[in-house]
């Protein structure tokens, strides 16, 4: 009985020794595990997701080489070798840092895959940063005319962010990488979401037309034409999805327009518009006005030229109007350029990229010292450098569907210019220029810039263009900031086999139905969805704009598309298809001396249209187009009568023609 008892001790003992171990374990390991419960979580299947501090607005990221930015730029170094781990990325080269001979102010945007040249080139290591789309926008990987607008930017230098060179750009920086802004917003960060045009493209590609269905609205369709009876059956079937939905709204990029308005219109009000202006008098005189007024009785009074050697003649509506404008602008012109606004939405040009426009506009311009004046009283015109695609990667809020901060943001600063200096109040700011590429730009002006000089790439009449006044800016895609002439030119025309081309992202309403009709019906006619990624897809798409006829241009959510610029980069004559769209330098060159404009509707007819056209036609034409793409092209520093200096007469010249004397 003793020796039970002691037995029975001994295993009371054992027992309380081992739930003490089992304790002492358990509070040891909860003691080493919290400070390390982030990594613990980065174990868990979410791992990628951020946690976010409810006593800060500040995201904190488990990575040790990720820093947040303000909304919505994101720094994550990983991006760059897996494109599906953002879509954006604003990297900055170490070694460029350290010893690039660049400025330092050149901010670029390409849209392509990271992985291939079309992004990175060794050739521009003199730009210190760089934005990169990876597969943003059009699936194809080329040119995509609207792409998704919450990605998240990112900035990266080998995993460590250069504050010096931040600050030596006008940017500040605290630990967290936070971009300065006048407006504050919150900060996030979400994932990249698959954009619903790409979901639509794979899915016309598949054969799978429900989802495009509804993505797709249409009202007010005439029901004669047989576009209109293809539209009418995908609106059939998209109001089936909606009936559930009764309080969806559809978008105005994925309806046709309810109001068109022709060629020969838009002819007809710049006719009207250059024989009186509706730009109000100024408050006061001033000798510059005098000046304009002059010029403009130069240019109404022109010489006629007759076979200049500078100049195409067939290329312009009046030749030696422009010939004398352009002249009287080297001689008289000058620009005051606003030092107001902060970094990186004024005074950081994107030198890449499908935005590129607005950016080498802004590079230049800040530049020149031929038309600027340090002295505001001696400027003819007055130029905002803002880039719009900057203002909305600043300020948007992802999925907020909202714009209203945006254009809040500039209207701030136009009150504040208005404050600051005399010279907005004289004329409403009808001397006053902006030069914008983003789709969202005339919403941005809307109403606070309503009587300044637009130049824009999205020319839509129904959006606010006033045709006569602003300008239509070439929307150029920029694929190397060092040289963006590369692979210009393309085969003659006794080489060009292919009758029409076209490839892209479904984007609006009016791209599906072109392939609708046309994707594998002809083997003449080779219109194509999406093109697969890569370097190999995007020669192939390059090989055949250069080989074909006509390139196929049709409008995209908005009215402009990079790919008109693309058909003259390439000489093949541009077919625009884009209703209530303004042609780039539509003031003076004659669009119908070098490429066809067609009516959405005509769609169905395209071949029969263009087997139409003689070949002697065609050939003029091409002709024509070579010639006429001198006036598309970027140069650094500048060339006459190139891409700079022409958006710059076209800015002129309507200001010329805007004035009225007091």
């Amino acid at each position: 009985m003793e020796f039970r008892f002691h037995l029975c001790q001994i295993e009371t003992r054992r027992w309380l020794l081992v739930v003490g171990a089992v304790a002492i374990t358990h509070v040891l390991f909860q003691f080493l595990l919290l400070p390390y419960g982030n990594a613990l979580r980065s174990l868990l299947p979410n791992s990628n997701d951020p946690f976010y501090d409810k006593s800060s607005s500040r995201v904190v990221l488990t990575s040790a080489k990720s820093v947040m930015v303000r909304n919505p730029l994101t720094i994550d170094a990983s991006s760059l070798s897996n494109g599906s781990a953002a879509d954006v990325s604003l990297i900055v080269k170490d070694d460029i840092v350290s010893g690039g001979s660049g400025d330092g102010s050149g901010l670029k945007r390409n849209t392509g895959e990271a992985e291939n040249d079309f992004v990175l080139d060794d050739e521009d290591v003199e730009n210190p940063i760089e934005l990169v789309v990876d597969n943003v926008g059009d699936v194809d990987g080329f040119v995509s005319d609207e792409e998704d607008l919450d990605n998240p930017i990112e900035l990266v230098v080998d995993g460590v962010v250069d504050n010096d060179f931040l600050k030596s750009n006008g940017i500040e920086s605290n630990s967290s990488i936070e971009l300065a802004s006048e407006t504050e917003s919150r900060i996030h960060l979400d994932q990249s979401l698959k954009s619903k045009d790409d979901m639509l493209g794979g899915s016309i590609l598949n054969g799978d037309t429900n989802l495009i269905h509804k993505v797709l609205g249409h009202a007010n369709i005439s029901l004669k034409s047989p576009t209109a009876q293809f539209r009418l059956k995908n609106a059939s079937a998209a109001s089936k999805t909606d009936s559930a939905k009764p309080g969806k709204k559809k978008m105005k990029c994925e309806m046709p327009p309810k109001s068109i308005t022709s060629i020969h219109e838009m002819n007809q009000i710049l006719a009207r518009h250059r024989r009186s202006s509706r730009a109000m008098r100024p408050r006061w005189s001033s000798p510059r006005d005098r000046e304009i007024l002059d010029a403009r009785t130069q240019i109404e009074n022109a010489p006629v030229v007759v076979n200049d050697r500078d100049l195409y003649a067939p290329l312009f509506r009046n030749v030696s109007k422009f010939k004398r404008s352009y002249e009287l602008m080297q001689r008289i012109l000058k620009v005051y350029i606003y030092k107001d606004g902060k970094k990186p939405i004024f005074h950081l040009p994107i030198m890449k990229g499908l935005y590129a426009s607005e950016g080498w506009f802004m590079k230049l311009m800040q530049g020149d010292k031929h038309f600027t004046v340090k002295d505001p009283r001696r400027a003819h015109l007055f130029y905002m450098p803002f880039s719009s695609r900057m203002l909305e990667y600043t300020l948007y809020v992802r999925n907020s569907h909202n714009r209203t901060n945006l254009r809040q943001y500039l209207k701030e600063y136009s009150e504040k210019i208005a404050a600051k200096y005399p010279f907005w109040n004289r004329t409403d700011g009808a001397d006053h220029f902006l030069v914008a590429c983003h789709d969202w730009a005339p919403y941005e002006t809307r109403h606070h810039m309503e009587h300044c000089i637009k130049s824009l790439c999205n020319a839509d009449v129904t959006a606010g263009f006033k045709i006569g006044r602003d300008v239509s800016l070439p929307e150029t895609y920029v694929r190397s900031a060092r040289n963006p002439l590369r692979d210009l030119g393309g085969k003659p025309p006794s080489q060009r086999h292919i009758l029409a081309f076209y490839a892209g992202s479904m984007h609006g309403y009016l791209r599906p139905i072109l392939l609708n009709y046309w994707k594998d019906k002809d083997p003449s006619v080779k219109i194509f969805g999406p093109m697969p990624p890569g370097v190999a897809s995007k020669m192939n798409y390059i090989q055949h704009m250069k080989s074909s006829k006509y390139c196929v241009c049709p409008k995209g959510y908005e009215v402009n598309s990079p790919r008109v610029v693309e058909a003259i980069f390439y000489e093949c004559v541009p077919v625009i298809i884009s209703d209530n769209f303004v042609p780039p330098f539509f003031d003076v060159l004659d669009w119908g001396a070098f490429s066809l404009i067609l009516a959405e509707k005509d769609i169905p007819n395209l071949k029969e249209i263009l087997l139409s056209i003689p070949e002697e036609k065609y050939l003029e034409m091409q002709l024509r187009v070579r010639k006429v793409q001198r006036h598309f092209l970027w140069h650094n520093p500048p060339m006459k009568y190139d891409l700079f200096y022409m958006t710059l007469h076209s800015i002129w010249y309507n200001r010329v023609y805007q004035i009225k004397p007091r």
